[in-house]
């Protein structure tokens, strides 16, 4: 798994690339909790280049999602390809988490002012 970061205005959005399983999922974890003490408003998890999550990863989603509550700041979760929307359905997170067909449309929805930004990169 690798990880990037981009900031928008208030939203920085988080890409995460292969697997996030056991072996990872701290390593992911904290990638989370530092971009959401670095966001303003909202951090956006671009999930386009996972191509599988583990419950472990989705427990490091969980752990996120709540401090993104207890701090005010919006959290989602955008582009899932079929396998791992399927995970999420499973496991019902699909009912937990706010999840977006793309990037794009996260961005919309959590933190407008950053659209104009995103639209120009």
């Amino acid at each position: 798994m690798t990880i990037s970061e981009a900031t928008l205005g208030g939203a920085i959005i988080v890409s995460a690339q292969g697997r996030i399983d056991m072996s990872n999922s701290e390593d992911f974890k904290d990638a989370l909790m530092a971009a959401l003490a670095g966001a303003g408003a909202a951090v956006i998890v671009d999930m386009a280049g996972v191509d599988y999550i583990s419950s472990a990863g989705l427990r490091s989603l969980m752990i996120a999602l709540r401090s993104a509550k207890a701090e005010g700041k919006a959290f989602g979760v955008a582009a899932l390809s079929p396998l791992v929307l399927e995970i999420f359905t499973i496991s019902r997170f699909n009912l937990v988490f706010a999840l977006y067909a793309g990037v794009r449309d996260a961005v919309a929805a959590l933190s407008p002012d950053s659209l104009g930004q995103f639209d120009a990169s």
